[in-house]
């Protein structure tokens, strides 16, 4: 959902778009805030839209002029979604692709598919006076595409937070993209897009946009378990990350080809993101998908029940302490793998543990000023990344992230803020 112009930071919201306050349930306001507290450094990573040298080689690609893309960003499908979106043109020739929020990814895919065979692109947007600003856009770029309003009245079983009402669906779809509904509506409100996978023909490609956020990387776990025939792949190479999937082709496994990702800026935004979080004490409540038995309430309701019992040990004369860390053996035994330790600091403890995840690991240490943290490890999705997410829960503070496909927690009786910084010389890097 872009136009050519600037996008204003928080999405558009219209009239006939607004679900009446009273109408919105109670669990839907709550999943908002949550995951907006979460989520907002995705929304930061969605200010820049790419290297001005990507997006002229993508215009080049798709034949068009070098100010026909005046503004990416914000709410706009970033450099990197919208190459990928030529890729999958290219690759598939498509017949019928639809598209469910307009805009740049409008004008992109029309021209790539100008260039490719031809076709038809079905678009669609809640927006009425969105639909037709891109129609006029693509018009004035001699691009052409079935512009439909589709308001967001409708439901789909299974998933939370109001649907597109979509009119005049080709029967087969090649390719399909989605870059809405806005996360506002529900953070798992893109994982009713399942209602169209049906219609993908053999071979057909799904590319979801923001990828990376807490609430699509659950319903990218929920279309693994519901969709078999679908293999779905989070890969790099753009600012907010692309989910893509692929219906295989009978008798067939095939893995989308995932393409390097160009160096990016990504360490001067994350530094600049945790220093943001120290300044402000940043401290998340990260709500979970209830039905997920990996997620992050479940995850940090056992890394804090594995500190309560590794301050228990410490204090029993009867129970041994093993400070001996062999890294090597825990992965050889467990298949989990541990991070290195910061220069200084010592282990208390190191144990293997079992719990509703599989088995885990919880370390005490002290830091060289003398704190004592615990680091528990186990093999879990969360809604963190690389970047730690931080609660703060009866006089001790948790930070969580992952790193492949483990999932760590430090806990220890210090600040929001100190345990974060803490956290960070074990996150990894990038």
């Amino acid at each position: 959902m872009t136009s050519r112009n600037t996008t204003p930071l928080f999405s558009l919201a219209s009239d006939e778009d607004e679900a009446p306050a009273s109408s919105t349930p109670a669990s839907d306001v709550a999943y908002r805030l949550a995951f907006g507290a979460i989520g907002w450094p995705w929304l930061l990573f969605s200010l820049w839209g790419g290297r001005k040298a990507e997006k002229r080689r993508l215009l080049e690609r798709v034949g068009l002029r070098e100010d026909a893309l005046p503004n990416l960003g914000s709410w706009k499908a970033d450099t990197g979604f919208l190459h990928r979106i030529v890729d999958a043109v290219e690759e598939l020739r498509p017949a019928n692709v639809v598209e469910l929020g307009a805009g740049a990814t409008s004008l992109i895919c029309a021209k790539a598919m100008e260039r490719n065979g031809g076709g038809t692109l079905h678009s669609y947007d809640q927006h009425p006076g969105f639909v037709e600003a891109t129609r006029e856009w693509l018009g004035e770029e001699g691009a052409e595409a079935r512009m439909a309003h589709a308001p967001l009245t409708a439901s789909v079983p299974g998933w939370p937070g109001r649907w597109y009402d979509l009119s005049n669906l080709p029967e087969s779809i090649d390719l399909l993209i989605i870059d809405g509904p806005p996360w506002s509506v529900h953070p798992f409100v893109r994982g009713a897009a399942d209602c169209l996978f049906d219609r993908l023909s053999s071979g057909a490609i799904v590319l979801l946009d923001d990828g990376a956020r807490p609430g699509e990387r659950i319903v990218a776990r929920r279309w693994r378990e519901r969709w078999p025939q679908i293999t779905f792949e989070r890969v790099s190479g753009s600012t907010k990350g692309t989910l893509v999937g692929r219906k295989r082709r009978s008798g067939e496994v095939i893995a989308f080809p995932q393409k390097p990702a160009p160096p990016r800026a990504g360490d001067w935004r994350r530094a600049a993101m945790l220093a943001m979080a120290f300044a402000g004490g940043w401290v998340v409540h990260a709500a979970a998908d209830p039905s997920e038995p990996a997620s992050a309430s479940s995850f940090i309701e056992e890394a804090d029940a594995s500190y309560d019992a590794s301050q228990a040990r410490l204090r029993m004369a009867s129970q041994i302490e093993s400070q001996n860390l062999d890294r090597g053996e825990i992965a050889a035994a467990t298949g989990i793998d541990l991070p290195a330790l910061p220069a200084g600091w010592t282990v208390r403890d190191v144990q293997v543990y079992p719990s509703d995840l599989g088995p885990a690991v919880a370390m005490v240490m002290q830091t060289p000023q003398g704190e004592s943290v615990s680091l528990f490890a186990t093999r879990a999705e969360t809604p963190a990344e690389k970047l730690p997410l931080v609660e703060s829960r009866e006089g001790r503070s948790l930070a969580y992230w992952e790193s492949g496909p483990f999932a760590y927690a430090l806990t220890g009786e210090v600040a929001s803020a100190r345990i974060l910084s803490l956290a960070s010389g074990l996150a990894p890097a990038d």
